[in-house]
């Protein structure tokens, strides 16, 4: 029966009317399905609709939220038993990809090609309120998406949100209080720079000789997501700040050391974005922070993960019953947008100059789509499709922790010796045990 395997310990029910009833056990959703009683309505959680008329019976079921920028937590509870856990990974090189796509359209500019029309012009309407960098709308557009879909297959959920609140300028200053918050880095000074040098008294900090011409630095280099904040700056000498010590010499030596110790405060500056969007987002919802969530878990004797803190989330008192599996959601990349490449794409001899923008990558190739879960015939492995080789006759299959899947030493495999399970889009799904989640 399709998608009878990926049904888990408990399946979720909605009536004919369109309304969520209470989740059954796999069992009975087979029975339904096999004697036409029931139809399958959505994979990702796995529900049924039934066709007959049923009023069923609705009993108290919390829903707990483990938010984040990289991971969700999710968990669904009800009298003392776990019915549902889970957890999606986001994706994290969004912002990455849109810089490089703005550096080959830059850089188009200035080769012999023809010239490309500047386009500052259509940046000058206001932005809306409420605005968000693409890769911070993608990641707290995705935690209140999420929330959504468990929501609109349950029966009147109590919700339980964990969110983060950070004052950074006390993460940054212990000590700081009063004026102190209005009064930044920069108070008294007219520039970055200015402050930046007097802060290192006007040496250099990589061979310490004063005088002379300096340069500021970026310790975390922007091409690794350095960012402009003073703590990122110091002062270099010319004599230092040059393009082989960038690379390997005496500077990026320094820089490496000094990496380890400046912290970044990214994580902490998008939890307070989310938590604000997601008090709007969820009104009706119970708020609390991760200090309680640790004192919750530790009752219940969960180890630390992320769908545990969602299961302790959900104001679960006593763990009766617990699914011995954990359904894992990953967002992946179908779509290649940047026009051009500054080097060859790995296995590729010679730069990518010709292709055109809809042929970067192969999409479809013998019935089998991009990112589609599939089995190797004669034998229990699955995987989804990463790439397509040799004109499509071979893919690369690859499981949710990014591990090749393959029946031999090689990476790939043909794809005659595959057969479908069913197509994802964005996202892959995989249902694992709590010693694979560990392990991987």
């Amino acid at each position: 029966m399709k998608g009878k395997k990926a049904m888990q310990n408990r399946v979720f029910v909605i009536n004919k009317h369109g309304k969520a009833l209470m989740p059954c056990k796999p069992r009975k959703a087979r029975i339904l399905l096999r004697d036409g009683k029931a139809k399958v309505l959505k994979k990702e959680p796995f529900t049924i609709q039934l066709l007959y008329g049923s009023t069923g019976y609705k009993q108290d079921i919390s829903v707990g939220i483990d938010s984040g920028q990289r991971y969700i937590g999710l968990a669904v509870t009800s009298q003392n038993k776990v019915l549902f856990q889970g957890e999606v990974e986001l994706r994290q090189d969004v912002k990455k990809l849109i810089d490089t796509r703005r550096t080959y359209r830059r850089s188009r500019r200035n080769r012999k090609t023809r010239y490309r029309k500047s386009r500052f012009l259509n940046r000058i309407a206001k932005k809306k309120d409420n605005w968000l960098p693409p890769s911070v709308a993608s990641k707290v557009n995705h935690n209140i998406n999420w929330i959504k879909r468990l929501l609109s297959v349950l029966p009147k959920a109590d919700l339980h949100i964990e969110v983060g609140k950070f004052d950074m300028q006390k993460m940054k200053n212990p000590e700081i209080n009063g004026e102190g918050y209005q009064q930044g880095d920069l108070y008294g000074y007219q520039t970055v720079k200015q402050f930046v040098l007097a802060r290192d008294n006007y040496t250099c900090q990589v061979c310490k000789k004063k005088g002379g011409k300096f340069k500021i630095h970026h310790i975390i280099y922007r091409s690794l997501g350095g960012t402009n904040t003073v703590n990122n700056l110091t002062t270099v000498c010319s004599n230092c700040h040059t393009t082989k010590n960038h690379q390997t010499g005496i500077l990026a030596k320094w820089c490496k050391d000094k990496m380890k110790v400046n912290k970044s405060y990214k994580g902490a500056t998008f939890m307070n974005i989310l938590k604000r969007r997601l008090f709007l987002a969820f009104p009706q919802a119970k708020f609390q922070y991760g200090s309680w969530t640790i004192l919750q878990r530790v009752d219940l004797d969960l180890t630390k993960s992320h769908y545990n803190d969602a299961v302790a989330i959900s104001g679960i008192r006593k763990v009766k019953a617990k699914p011995t599996s954990i359904v894992m959601f990953k967002q992946f990349r179908k779509k290649k947008r940047s026009l051009h490449e500054a080097t060859a794409r790995k296995g590729r001899k010679t730069p990518n100059i010709t292709s055109k923008r809809n042929a970067k990558n192969t999409k479809y190739a013998k019935g089998f789509w991009l990112n589609d879960y599939v089995k190797i015939k004669d034998s229990n492995k699955k995987g989804y499709i990463s790439g397509f080789m040799s004109k499509g006759t071979n893919v690369r299959l690859r499981d949710i922790f990014g591990e090749y899947v393959s029946n031999s030493d090689k990476s790939y495999t043909s794809t005659k010796n595959i057969s479908l399970i069913n197509h994802s889009n964005n996202w892959q799904k995989q249902v694992i045990t709590e010693k694979q989640y560990i392990m991987g």
